[in-house]
């Protein structure tokens, strides 16, 4: 549940900040008439990421063991992938990403364009959403705390959604570029063991065979079914006996990723939605 309340919380964070300064532009240039296109992206973007969630899932089901276990393995990748470049892309953009937000939105209520604010709406939760759905899936799928899991994914985004409300309304000021990195480092650590999940998939299907051997016997730190066990295998992915292979992938993907989200760059992050004079809202 910690693992997935993390995601939910980071996701949803970017998502609701993004919507945040997309609203208060609307409202510093008079325009909250124009609010409503907000939330219909929104609406559309969260509809499509259940939709997408629900169909991998029935796919997922009625797939034969093999290629179910084939089809796992890519879906856990793809989320590795996707996860992988929103942190390097965050870590990369995120200084100008605001200005750069706000004149998009300001060149669209200039046009008078509606369907560009839905737009704008709508990437900014799809992209943050279908990652989540991924995330989730390669984290839950066949495990037996699905409804824990899934608890926690809801009580993050619910949480993350009111942090991005309170700063949109300048009630608070919290260290964004602190609270990217903690969450970007456990995201690393989440994606690193399903790298090593992903390994094992593949192996399971057939894909992979090189590498096999058991690499070293953990079941005493990972014992089946204690809350240990769980949270070890929810955020690291350590399995009880783990192969070479999956060791090696996860160390592979592990200490290069880790080391560049850790390490500082020059041009420091904004820390938060600057406040406006005119109308007390952070933007």
């Amino acid at each position: 549940m910690l693992t997935t309340f993390v995601i939910g919380l980071r996701e949803g964070l970017e998502a609701a900040l993004i919507v945040g300064i997309v609203a208060a532009v609307m409202i510093q240039q008079g325009r909250r008439d124009s609010l409503k296109a907000i939330w219909i992206g929104v609406g559309l973007a969260v509809g499509v990421c259940v939709a997408a969630a629900a169909a991998l899932s029935f796919a997922n089901q009625r797939l034969p063991l093999t290629a179910r276990e084939g089809l796992e393995g890519s879906l856990t990748v793809l989320a590795v992938v996707g996860v992988t470049y929103m942190l390097v892309w965050m870590k990369r953009h995120s200084a100008g990403f605001r200005v750069q937000l706000e004149d998009q939105t300001t060149d669209a209520l200039r046009r008078n364009s509606v369907v560009a604010l839905i737009v704008l709406a709508f990437v900014a939760v799809i992209r943050e959403g279908l990652e989540t759905s991924l995330f989730l899936f390669a984290l839950l799928e066949g495990s037996s705390e699905v409804a824990l899991g899934l608890g926690g994914a809801l009580l993050g985004i619910g949480v993350a959604s009111v942090l991005g409300y309170v700063i949109y309304r300048g009630g608070a000021h919290i260290n964004l570029r602190r609270f990217f990195m903690v969450t970007g480092v456990v995201l690393v650590l989440v994606a690193a063991g399903l790298v090593g999940s992903a390994i094992h998939e593949f192996a399971e299907a057939g894909l992979i065979s090189a590498g096999q051997a058991p690499a070293v016997d953990l079941t005493g730190l990972v014992a089946p079914g204690t809350i240990r066990a769980s949270l070890l295998t929810a955020l690291l992915g350590l399995q009880p006996v783990p192969t070479y292979a999956e060791i090696f992938g996860w160390a592979l993907f592990l200490i290069p990723t880790m080391t560049y989200i850790i390490y500082p760059r020059g041009v420091r992050v904004r820390e938060s939605l600057p406040r406006n004079k005119t109308t007390g809202v952070q933007t």
